[in-house]
C-alpha cells in the first residue's frame, strides 16, 4: 500500500530553507510514532517509511487502515499547526498494484515487480511542447528547426534513461515523426510525398527517414557534415546503481569504491573493465 502526497507549494518556486526543515521533521515525526515495537517478546513493525524529494514526498504502510486512521492525520494536524495543509486533488492512497504518477514517473507493480515507467501525463506535456515548437516554427529552416527541438527531446529522454523507458522513447519518435511530416509536406503542398521525403528525409547509419539538414560545411574528404534530429530511442537505458548505505566520502577507506561508481555512472562500465 503506498500513500502520496505532494505539499502545496508551487513545484516552481525555490524551497525556503524553513519548508525543506519541514519535511525532515516530518520524517522524525514518522519514525518516532510508529517505530518498531517489542509485543510479548515479538517485535511488530509497522513498516511505515516515507520518501522524499523538494517538497514532493511518499508515505508507504504494509495496510491501508494504518494510512488512514493513523498517517495522515497525523501528518494533516502537523502541516496544521504550522499553517500549512496537504493539496486535496494531489493527495491520494492507492494500492501498489494499482500505481501512481510521481515526480514525472509512473510507479506500479506487476506481478510482484515494481516498474517504473515515463508516466502518460508527462510524455502527453513534452510532445505538446515539441509540438508547440514545430507549429510556431513553421517557416523556420529545418536546420534552426533541428536546433531548437535536439535539446528537448534528449533532456526528456535522460531524465528517464534510468527506467523502463525504451517503448516510451519509440511511441514519442514516432509522434515527433508525424509532427515533423506534417510540417514539410506543409511547406510543400505542391509537392509528392516522394519529393518531401527526399528533400527533408534521409538514410543514415543504416537507418531511414533520419531528419536531417545539411549544414554546408565539409569534412577533410569533401563529405558534408549533417546536423540530425535526435532521436529518444538513441539513449540507452542505463539502471541507477544505489550508493552503498556506509559509504563516506570523507573516509579514504571509500575513494577507490566513489571513484568507480563515479566512473560508471559516466560510461556505464566498470574501472577494471575499461583497464583503467
Amino acid at each position: 500500500m503506498v500513500m502520496i502526497f505532494v505539499s502545496p507549494c508551487h513545484p516552481a518556486t525555490p524551497l525556503p530553507l524553513s519548508v525543506r526543515r519541514l519535511r525532515r521533521t516530518v520524517t522524525n515525526l514518522l519514525q518516532q510514532r510508529f517505530r518498531a515495537k517489542l509485543v510479548k517478546g515479538k517485535e511488530i513493525n509497522p513498516k511505515i517509511n516515507m520518501i522524499r524529494y523538494a517538497d514532493d514526498f511518499i508515505i508507504t504502510s504494509a495496510t491501508k487502515e494504518a494510512l488512514e486512521s493513523e498517517v495522515r492525520p497525523l501528518v494533516e494536524q502537523f502541516l496544521h499547526e504550522r499553517g500549512l495543509q496537504l493539496s486535496p486533488e494531489k493527495t491520494c492512497i492507492t494500492h501498489i498494484e494499482q500505481g501512481f504518477d510521481f515526480l514525472g514517473q509512473h510507479l506500479r507493480k506487476f506481478g510482484g515487480t515494481l516498474l517504473t515507467t515515463p508516466s502518460k501525463k508527462n510524455t502527453h506535456a513534452f510532445l505538446e511542447k515539441v509540438r508547440g515548437i514545430i507549429y510556431a516554427n513553421k517557416s523556420a529552416e529545418q536546420e534552426n528547426l533541428i536546433r531548437l527541438l535536439n535539446p528537448v527531446i534528449q533532456g526528456w529522454a535522460n531524465y528517464h534513461r534510468h527506467i523502463v523507458a525504451s517503448d516510451a522513447f519509440k511511441r514519442v519518435d514516432h509522434e515527433i515523426w508525424r509532427g515533423l511530416w506534417r510540417w514539410a509536406k506543409h511547406r510543400h503542398s505542391n509537392k509528392s510525398s516522394q519529393w518531401v521525403m527526399k528533400r527533408y528525409f534521409h538514410s543514415m547509419n543504416g537507418r531511414r527517414w533520419v531528419f536531417a539538414a545539411d549544414t554546408g560545411e565539409r569534412t577533410p574528404e569533401g563529405k558534408p557534415i549533417w546536423r540530425r534530429l535526435v532521436c529518444a530511442s538513441d539513449t540507452k537505458i542505463r539502471r541507477h546503481v544505489k550508493i552503498r548505505m556506509d559509504a563516506n566520502p570523507f573516509d579514504p577507506c571509500w575513494q577507490d569504491y566513489l571513484e568507480d561508481r563515479a566512473f560508471q555512472k559516466k560510461f556505464g562500465i566498470h574501472r577494471h573493465e575499461a583497464g583503467v
